[in-house]
């Protein structure tokens, strides 16, 4: 009898404490999670021909740094696991596998490139573990249908390649289109895009070449362009190529009204390299602060990203727009880890992921927000064109959004 006394006694003060701290009742971890800790994997190619981009995976580690010498996110360490992939797709399925099966994590993050991301998606979301703001804007990131488990987050491929071809078609007079791009997914969704914007005009295009990743440079290819007779390039590339074809095409003398994608719109990574003169007038489309723009230089998020890149990365690029990039989109996970709260399992990660309404996050253009609902995995869907002018990308025209590319 005292024993059951005792019994209901210990009950009843552990519904007493839990009561008075309900928290501890709703905590629920899967893989990766714990009261101290949440384990995120990734991979980015530090080595290879797209090495440019694996400052993205070192400025994420950079930021989680941060997070943890500041106590953490809800009072728990990240423990950001990145792995090497060299932009190889059969690499990523092999490091992927290891950071779910052996590592443990909770989640794959920002896994870089199309090619990458799509040899992981349908393990991804077979294994029921997040493929969370993946850094390609290729459409096939916003299915939440058929891919309930991945997200993107950058403005999609298709609306950009939309949004160039409707200002090819308004700008340039008897436009004559020349292509030059990547021979994958990543090439072939942009190029797709550019197609529909263009619609019954698409016999602009009258020359299309192609490289891939593993080619030393594009050199023959933009003198195959320029003798198509085109006035007007759009630029599919990723930076080390984006930098060889606009040095190219200033040392042919071929002057063309020059369309560069974005993911190679870095004045650091890419136009440095391929020298100011080369690149002036090209037009790229932005969603995301550029550091070399004099206009944001008080704006209280480039302080705080200057702050940062000062204190944890040091030898880091402040002109390069992929350090600008990689802080943005790690502060938009850091809001959805911060909402999840102690509910840390991977569908609460993804039903965090999809309710983002109207969310702000540091370093993205005036009038851009982060938007997100269970049928709309595009987080940011407008961007704003801008020109190359001396040495830096100057805006103009209005915001232009998803719905508005496509009208």
């Amino acid at each position: 009898m005292k024993i059951s006394k005792l019994l209901l006694a210990g009950i009843g003060a552990l519904a007493l404490a839990l009561a008075a701290n309900p928290a501890e009742a709703q905590k629920k971890y899967d893989d990766g999670a714990s009261d101290t800790e949440i384990r995120i994997g990734n991979t980015n190619p530090y080595s290879g021909n797209a090495s440019a981009y694996g400052v993205i995976g070192k400025t994420i580690e950079a930021y989680f740094k941060m997070v943890n010498d500041k106590g953490g996110i809800n009072g728990r360490k990240i423990n950001f696991i990145t792995y090497d992939d060299g932009y190889s797709p059969p690499k990523t399925v092999e490091m992927v596998r290891k950071l779910v099966e052996e590592d443990k994590v909770l989640f794959v993050y920002q896994t870089l490139g199309t090619p990458s991301n799509t040899a992981i998606h349908k393990y991804m979301n077979g294994k029921k573990v997040p493929q969370l703001f993946v850094a390609t804007g290729a459409s096939k990131w916003g299915m939440p249908k058929e891919f309930p488990w991945t997200m993107g987050w950058q403005p999609d491929y298709v609306t950009e390649g939309i949004i160039y071809a409707k200002h090819i078609l308004a700008n340039v007079k008897d436009a004559k289109i020349a292509v030059l791009m990547q021979n994958d997914d990543y090439g072939k969704d942009y190029f797709g895009g550019f197609k529909q914007g263009l619609g019954k005009d698409a016999d602009k295009i009258v020359q299309v070449a192609t490289y891939e990743v593993t080619d030393p440079t594009v050199d023959s290819q933009i003198i195959q362009l320029k003798n198509s007779g085109a006035n007007a390039f759009f630029n599919i590339t990723t930076p080390k190529f984006a930098a060889q074809a606009i040095k190219k095409a200033h040392e042919i003398g071929w002057k063309p009204a020059h369309y560069l994608n974005n993911v190679s719109a870095s004045i650091g990574a890419v136009i440095k390299p391929a020298g100011f003169e080369a690149a002036q007038g090209v037009i790229t489309a932005q969603y995301i602060k550029d550091p070399t723009d004099g206009q944001w230089k008080t704006s209280p998020d480039i302080v705080e990203w200057t702050a940062f890149m000062d204190k944890y990365m040091p030898q880091g690029d402040k002109t390069s727009t992929f350090p600008v990039y990689a802080y943005a989109v790690t502060s938009t996970l850091a809001e959805v880890i911060k909402r999840a709260g102690d509910n840390l399992t991977r569908e609460n990660i993804m039903k965090q992921a999809a309710s983002l309404k109207g969310v702000e996050v540091p370093l993205l253009l005036p009038g851009i927000k982060i938007n997100t609902s269970p049928t709309d995995f595009y987080p940011i869907q407008a961007v704003q064109l801008s020109r190359l002018k001396g040495e830096v990308f100057e805006r103009f025209g209005d915001v232009l959004s998803n719905e508005a590319a496509s009208q």
